[in-house]
């Protein structure tokens, strides 16, 4: 299918993509047809959303007044990934055409809600409610139900209280000894946190030298030991368990002696394989039919601590709804017995999946897209109470734990201090990374308890989540007592050695967006600075650091609004040496669509490049322009080239010597991923980056 694909490129895309006779030759309107008659080509010859998606948008970019592509491509986004951006299109349909689509204003709702706009969200789902009442008798393919409607305005509801009291946590990327260029994912612990397994894509040490049809190599399972309190390079755990395709693990024992893997077989059954001695595996073997059922889905399996009880998700008949969490124990024989579905205190009408059992056998770890959730998959924790033979009501993780979107499988250690999850972000290596997550209150959750001040409820026994929240005490307050809603945020930045991971200084600069307002540091030790802020609403900053010796840093960080609670949010940077060969994505640097015009924003990124080479005058560059494989070779050259040179011409205009720079053009030459995916793809291979020569 992916072959049929660029074939159809190949054939479709000379006569009618960017190039220098196509906006001459074609109307806008002409040109908005094109792509939407390349678009449904798409969709009949791969059904790969995401590829017409683009093609949509292109489209309604062509045409603002084409209402088809303007709808096709806010609803494609809301099939894919960066669903908030569905917003803008649905808008621009809604004002050419509010009858276009019956459940339109839903659709709208939808794209606010994955926007975390939770309260524009809301006016028009209940906006569409009353369309709803109005037309009663309606039963079209483009209605949606007012139950879901109901759920959405409920999830909104719940999403506004958890971002209005973000929890706390301290994020660390696991680094280069586990992390690659590729995917890296699903990651478990054993109990004394010795050794991780996980899930990569990675090319390096991969049993296939081929790839998968999205150009991305089969899944292997790897594994990293740690010595010295450290975690050493990771490897693939071996030809035993991993084949030449696909393969994934799904838990660990406690012990670390048993790892649960996922396999096709079945419709999706539960395998193990056995520790035998050290880094020697058995053969994997599926579980019992007690555990695996026939033509069924089984997955995300958890051990209890005593390995007598297995937690696992399925979708077989007799549970609540879609994907239930059960669970089987074993008997005298040690086998495992029939599977029990958990209960109704867990699981919901809706999907149940990610179950993880803490070390103390009694506090359960899962994620729904039930109870009080915000959209998606939330993560909830709940706890066995022997006496009475109950779980407690699960309580959600809050935000920003949790999302508008999918958020599932999250492991934790024994001494529930530390998490370890999946997660993409700029500090990262390639698309997924691994990341611990240190925990600063280990009985984690959003309650709904009552608070000081009506109306404006606190809600307390949090998780950390890269906030630390001091709670608000309100066991012994009144009720018409009220509290400061005025304390600041504080931001501790902690600068290290890409390479080393030890502390450096490091000079630290953090600026408002977009009233560019600039906070100053406060030094607390080497290498380790704090910013306070005061704002009344939630607000973007990018944070900057600089060296001498070093590439420059440049991250964009959300600050929640001040509220009753101190709040205080840690960052990591690392920087890493200027290098011959060592090179930096410009990331915040933008250009007019098709052109190579410099857009008024990427002034802060580039300004930051100018410092770096004052501060380095012995370093010189290479200015690389890259674009993705959409368009023809010619075009995207000559577009990689002019945008390199136009950066290039930014920094000799500000004084830079121009001997010190050369720009080059590679088109879509040099991509660093697969072209297949737009947000994982086509938008990190789109960039100008810079190289450090001799």
């Amino acid at each position: 299918m992916k072959l049929l694909y660029r074939l159809l490129l190949i054939f479709l895309l000379p006569f009618i993509f960017l190039n220098d006779s196509f906006s001459q030759e074609m109307t806008p309107e002409q040109e908005a047809e094109e792509y939407m008659a390349l678009a449904q080509e798409i969709l009949s010859a791969t059904k790969v959303l995401t590829q017409a998606r683009e093609m949509y948008v292109l489209a309604a970019e062509a045409d603002p007044s084409n209402v088809e592509a303007n709808f096709m491509a806010g609803n494609t986004y809301l099939q894919t990934t960066e669903k908030a951006k569905a917003t803008k299109f649905l808008l621009r349909t809604y004002q050419l055409d509010p009858n276009y689509k019956f459940n339109l204003l839903y659709l709208i709702g939808r794209g606010y809600h994955y926007g975390y706009d939770f309260g524009t969200a809301i006016d028009y789902y209940k906006e569409y409610e009353r369309k709803l009442e109005k037309s009663k008798d309606y039963n079209g393919a483009d209605k949606t139900p007012l139950l879901e409607v109901e759920r959405r305005i409920y999830e909104c509801e719940n999403g506004q209280r958890y971002k209005n009291n973000p929890v706390n946590y301290s994020i660390e990327n696991m680094g280069s000894t586990i992390n690659s260029d590729s995917w890296d994912y699903a990651p478990v612990v054993n109990a004394d946190e010795t050794v991780m397994v996980f899930t990569t894509r990675r090319s390096d040490g991969n049993l296939n030298e081929n790839v998968f049809d999205d150009n991305f190599h089969y899944e292997d399972i790897f594994i990293s030991k740690k010595s010295n309190g450290k975690w050493q390079y990771a490897e693939n755990i071996g030809s035993v368990v991993n084949t030449k395709y696909h393969d994934s693990n799904l838990g660990f024992s406690p012990d670390g002696k048993t790892l649960y893997i996922y396999s096709d077989e079945g419709n999706g059954d539960i395998y193990y394989t056995n520790l035998l001695a050290e880094d020697t595996w058995s053969p994997p073997v599926g579980l019992s039919e007690n555990i695996n059922s026939a033509g069924y889905n089984e997955k995300s399996v958890s051990q209890s601590s005593d390995g007598n009880t297995l937690f696992y998700a399925s979708n077989r008949p007799g549970g609540n709804g879609g994907f239930d969490i059960y669970y089987s124990t074993k008997n005298k024989k040690g086998e495992w017995g029939p599977s029990k579905n958990l209960g109704n205190v867990i699981n919901t009408e809706e999907d149940e999946d990610g179950p993880f059992i803490q070390y103390d056998g009694k506090t359960l770890y899962f994620s729904s897209t039930g109870h009080d959730g915000m959209g998606g998959f939330d993560i909830y924790k709940t706890e066995y109470d022997s006496a009475s033979n109950e779980w407690s009501t699960p309580v959600n993780l809050g935000y920003p734990l949790n999302s508008p979107d999918d958020d599932v499988y999250f492991v934790m250690t024994k001494d529930g201090k530390t998490g370890y999850y999946a997660s993409v972000r700029e500090d990262g290596f390639g698309y997924n990374d691994i990341y611990s997550v240190t925990i600063a209150d280990a009985s984690g959750g959003v309650t709904n308890k009552e608070t000081v001040k009506k109306d404006n409820p606190v809600d307390e026994d949090k998780i950390d989540s890269d906030r630390d929240v001091n709670k608000v005490d309100v066991a012994d307050a009144k009720e018409d007592e009220t509290v400061d809603t005025d304390q600041p945020v504080t931001l501790m930045v902690r600068i290290v050695d890409a390479k080393t991971n030890e502390t450096i200084d490091a000079k630290l600069e953090l600026k408002s967006q977009p009233d560019n307002i600039i906070l100053p540091p406060n030094k607390m030790e080497n290498g380790i600075y704090s910013f306070t802020v005061v704002r009344d609403e939630n607000t973007d900053f990018m944070l900057s650091a600089e060296k001498t010796g070093y590439i420059f840093s440049n991250k964009k960080i959300s600050v929640p609004a001040s509220s009753d609670k101190e709040i205080t949010i840690r960052e990591t940077i690392r920087l890493r040496k200027a290098e011959v060969g060592s090179s930096k994505v410009l990331r915040y640097i933008f250009f007019d669509f098709g052109k190579a015009t410099l857009k008024a924003e990427s002034d802060d990124e580039l300004n930051k490049m100018v410092n770096f080479l004052e501060q380095n005058n012995n370093v010189n560059v290479e200015i690389a322009g890259h674009t993705d494989n959409i368009g023809n070779d010619a075009f995207n050259k000559k577009l990689s080239q002019l945008r390199a040179n136009r950066v290039m011409k930014y920094l000799v205009d500000k004084g830079i010597d121009k001997n010190r720079l050369n720009a080059v053009g590679y088109g879509e030459e040099r991509p660093l991923v697969s072209n297949d995916d737009e947000v994982m793809g086509r938008e990190i291979n789109r960039r100008v980056e810079f190289v450090i020569r001799k």
